[in-house]
């Protein structure tokens, strides 16, 4: 997912004179416990990282029931909590469009999508229409209590655009915050499906790292040091599932979900994603020189035109029910192709 690409917030400005308008405002329900104010909007405001909502507080953008507060505000219930910027809102609104949505699992609290590869999961940064939410918002079109422009419901949180699997999209502004909390708190199961360039060596391992924006290049992650104040801290876990000859399919499960986790902190012990253009999985990284090699690695990469990662599967406690509840989707035809063609390489 990349939350910091949508930014909530300008850099703040100290001049009192400036014109303020109102972009976000979210009442706490009537069960709210006590919650740190950007805890609070953390929570309700996918896009944006916990950071930039602190700036805000201290550039006084955050107001509750129209007094400024700070961070550590506790937010109680029915307190009315808006954020003001110093620019009028981007009609940001989201149209519904009839395209067709795998969905997994569905009930009146929130919903399990499989989102293929090539679908950008919000609209912006020029991908306005034929994206997730405009999906979503059209098969919730009939259902007069969901507005998908509502912050308080929709996705709880993404995938990459080129990266297919499972999604949950809360229905109800309780689901979302229940939802919300789990991934907060790291109590959701989410394991990965990736093919790496190489052969990590041992079965299986932990990968440590802060992840932050390249300052080299804007599109990239970085990974920093754990100890590093630089970036936000990241942990994967990777298995081996099977080995290739050059390359290898590993499971990932994710502690924490940073931009680009896996394909970051993969890349960082060399061993990026197959076909990961951002990462330098695109070229020949391990192998011979023959021209039948590069001829099968072309074909392997017309294949799988994207990089090999996939969400197999997600786990999560239900929001209403506190079931605990596990799905599981298969590889897509792509990247199936791509593992049966390293599977026959590699056997003759």
């Amino acid at each position: 997912m990349n939350s910091d690409d949508n930014i909530l917030l300008s850099d703040p400005q100290e001049d009192e004179e400036n014109v303020l308008y109102e972009h976000i405002r979210v009442q706490a329900d009537k069960g709210q416990s006590l919650l740190r104010v950007d805890k609070f909007l953390y929570l309700h405001l996918p896009d944006t990282s916990r950071n930039r909502i602190q700036n805000a507080a201290r550039a006084g953008f955050i107001r509750v029931n129209d007094k400024q507060v700070k961070s550590n505000y506790r937010v109680k219930p029915f307190d009315i909590v808006t954020v003001w910027l110093d620019h009028p809102p981007y009609d940001t609104t989201v149209e519904a469009e009839d395209i067709p949505l795998d969905i997994v699992y569905e009930d009146n609290e929130l919903m399990v999508v499989n989102k293929p590869a090539g679908m950008v999961v919000h609209p912006g940064c020029g991908n306005f229409s034929g994206t997730l939410v405009n999906a979503i918002a059209w098969h919730m079109k009939d259902k007069p209590d969901f507005n998908i422009n509502n912050p308080e419901v929709g996705l709880v949180h993404r995938i990459d655009k080129d990266t297919s699997g499972l999604l949950v999209i809360a229905k109800t502004a309780s689901a979302k915050t229940k939802l919300g909390l789990q991934f907060f708190n790291k109590t959701t199961s989410r394991r990965y499906n990736a093919l790496i360039w190489g052969d990590p060596g041992n079965n299986e391992g932990r990968i440590e790292g802060n992840i932050g924006r390249d300052p080299k290049n804007r599109l990239r992650m970085a990974v920093f040091p754990p100890d590093s104040e630089t970036g936000k801290p990241a942990v994967t876990h990777w298995s081996i599932l099977r080995r290739y000859k050059h390359t290898t399919l590993v499971e990932c499960q994710l502690e924490t979900g940073r931009t680009h986790q896996i394909r970051a902190h993969m890349a960082s012990i060399g061993h990026p994603l197959f076909n990961d253009e951002r990462y330098g999985g695109e070229q020949i990284l391990r192998g011979t020189t023959d021209s039948s090699y590069r001829i099968f690695i072309r074909r392997c990469f017309d294949t799988c035109p994207r990089q090999a990662l996939h969400a197999r599967t997600l786990g999560f406690k239900h929001p209403k029910t506190n079931e605990w509840m596990d799905f599981t989707c298969p590889l897509p035809d792509d990247m199936q192709k791509l593992v049966d063609l390293w599977e026959d390489y590699s056997k003759n």
